[in-house]
Order: C-alpha cells, then sequence, then structure tokens
C-alpha cells in the first residue's frame, strides 16, 4: 500500500497523535506517517479493541511514542497532546450490535470522550484534528447516494454516538474557533481488521469463512448493500484532510461510491478464494440501514480525495494479508 504520498506538507518536523492508533483504521494511519518521514507519532489507546502487534514494528523508532490511556480520562487527553501539531482521532466503540447491548459504554466513548479530545486539542493550540466520523449518520433517509446534508433519524444508539461528535465538532468550530473535519467512513475494511469476537465486521468474518473452506452467515437476504471502502482510501481522506485550508468544520464522506450486496461480496471472495460454497441466511439484525451508497464529491472538492482502491483490488489484498495473519 501507499505507493505515493497522499500530501505534500513536510511532516518532518511535526508531531503527530493518533487516537486508537493501535486499531485497525488507526494503526493504518500510524503506518503511512511512519513511512513518510513524520517527525513525531505518538499514538493514545487503550487497548480495548486496539493490538500492541498492529504497532510493535515502530517501538524502536525514537520518533515513535505510546501512550497506553484512556479518552475518557481528560488528563490523559491533555497529557497526550505535548509535543502535537496535529490530531488524527480514530479511537472509538464501533459496531452497531454493541451499541444496542451497552449503550452507555458508546456513548461514554464516542461522545464523553470526543468532547474531552475537542477540549485537549482546543486548549492545546492544534493545528488541526480529524476525526472519524461514520455512514450510520444517514439513518433512515431513503436517498442514494448519499449526500452530506441530508440525513434522517438515527437507527441505533451507536449511530447516535458519531452524530452528536458532529454537533459538538460544528459548535467548537463556531463558539471557539477550533475547527475540525469529520470522516463519514463507509464501512472500511482491510489489513488489521479484527475478524474475531461477536461484533467483528462483515469482510474479516467472510474472508475468515473462505479461508477456513466454511459457509459464512448472512444477515437478511443477502440483497443489503454497502459502500464497501479500502482502508487506503480511508488513510488518503485523513492525510488530505489534515493539510486541507479550512477555516470552518465540514464533514464528508469517505468511499468509493459503488454499492455491492452482501451475495455479491460473498461471490467475490469465494472467486479470490477458489471455493464455492453458498452463504447461510438468517433474521436481518436491528439498527442496521438496508443500502448505503456515497456521493464522494465532496470530499473530492474541498481537498482532492480520490479512492484509489476499488472493493475488488481492496478484496485481493485484503484475502493476501489475512492469508498470514495471525488472527485468523
Amino acid at each position: 500500500m501507499y505507493n505515493q504520498p497522499f500530501h505534500t506538507a513536510d511532516i518532518s518536523r511535526s508531531g503527530f497523535l493518533v487516537t486508537g492508533g493501535a486499531g485497525f483504521i488507526g494503526s493504518n494511519i500510524v503506518e503511512y506517517l511512519m513511512r513518510y518521514g513524520a517527525g513525531r507519532v505518538r499514538v493514545l489507546d487503550n487497548f480495548s479493541t486496539g493490538y500492541m502487534e498492529n504497532i510493535e514494528p515502530f517501538f524502536s523508532r525514537p520518533e515513535f511514542t505510546l501512550i497506553e490511556g484512556d479518552i475518557r480520562d481528560l488528563d490523559t487527553c491533555r497529557r497526550a497532546m505535548d509535543g502535537i501539531d496535529y490530531v488524527l482521532h480514530q479511537a472509538a466503540l464501533g459496531s452497531v450490535p454493541r451499541s444496542i447491548n451497552d449503550p452507555i459504554t458508546s456513548n461514554d466513548v464516542n461522545v464523553s470522550g470526543f468532547l474531552n479530545m475537542l477540549v485537549a486539542a482546543r486548549d492545546a493550540g492544534i493545528k488541526k484534528m480529524v476525526y472519524a466520523a461514520s455512514s450510520s449518520t444517514y439513518g433512515d433517509h431513503p436517498g442514494l447516494p448519499k449526500v452530506e446534508d441530508k440525513i434522517g433519524n438515527p437507527l441505533s444508539p451507536y449511530a447516535v454516538t458519531k452524530y452528536v461528535n458532529e454537533l459538538y465538532a460544528q459548535v467548537f468550530s463556531r463558539v471557539y474557533d477550533f475547527h475540525t473535519i469529520g470522516l463519514r467512513y463507509f464501512n472500511v475494511f482491510g489489513p488489521r481488521q479484527n475478524p474475531a469476537g461477536p461484533y467483528a465486521a462483515v469482510i474479516p468474518l467472510f474472508i475468515q469463512a473462505a479461508l477456513q473452506k466454511e459457509a459464512p452467515f448472512i444477515n437478511g437476504d443477502g440483497a443489503t448493500s454497502r459502500d464497501f471502502t479500502f482502508v487506503e482510501n480511508a488513510v488518503q481522506a485523513n492525510i488530505r484532510a489534515l493539510f486541507a485550508p479550512l477555516d470552518h468544520h465540514e464533514v464528508v464522506n469517505v468511499a468509493v461510491g459503488e454499492a455491492t450486496t452482501l451475495n455479491e461480496l460473498w461471490k467475490n471472495i469465494c472467486d479470490i478464494t477458489g471455493i464455492d460454497l453458498p452463504p447461510q441466511y438468517r433474521a436481518e439484525r436491528k439498527g442496521d440501514v438496508r443500502h448505503s451508497l456515497a456521493d464522494v464529491s465532496k470530499a473530492e472538492k474541498l481537498f482532492g480525495y480520490k479512492p484509489g482502491v476499488n472493493i475488488q483490488k481492496g478484496l485481493q489484498m485484503a484475502v493476501e494479508w489475512y492469508k498470514t495473519a495471525a488472527r485468523i
């Protein structure tokens, strides 16, 4: 991945904080920053969903530091800002089902933790903060493709928390002149995404099933569609947004602009892995959106985002990674 940089600025003298940096998307951002010569890279993670092995290759590098801590603690957030110029806030408790089972913890991490980060970054004079928003914010709005200024009612506690993040960020921009950019991720997948546990995402689950020659479960009839987005596209959006010359808060879609049904997804993975197994179907999950497809023109207009990896190429790269991954 990352055959060329997504930034033109000199980052060799700048400090970057990646919250949730031991997690899936966060560790891929850390890898990018380390590869392209960031002056200082700090990870803040409590390892509730992240893994030490994701960032171990960087431990010997003098420009890398790790703070094992929780964004729910304001003092920890303030400490993490020391010597930092830019913040990439990826720490969150994902998963719609998790939030339905435990809305209080999801709110504590995703809302209270996010507010702590805003306060700490504002007070530290951070130049720019980019944060992980979510396509779940579109809720029950039926329109396709999804356009940033048209949202519906949230369908899960998780969706509520991510929408509240956007509201807080907007208020901080207006009241404190602290401007951030929210990236509404659409079903990001790729290397380091964990296939284990009750809240694993669909692509690592499907790949794991295919590599083990087992039929996966599909919730519903398989016609549910998603705009699956390879992680390199998400990293690109973070880096480009970080250096975008914007003096106000913005929220943008981060996706590919292509819809794939779950049935099509499984067929693609079967073709890549060389198996032929029909999936098993079960009841739909509460809180799930039926169809999701993004309009990414706003991100392209604001900071030149163009998805470089489509679903097919991304799946091939992901399968190759999972073939040797320790967590399969």
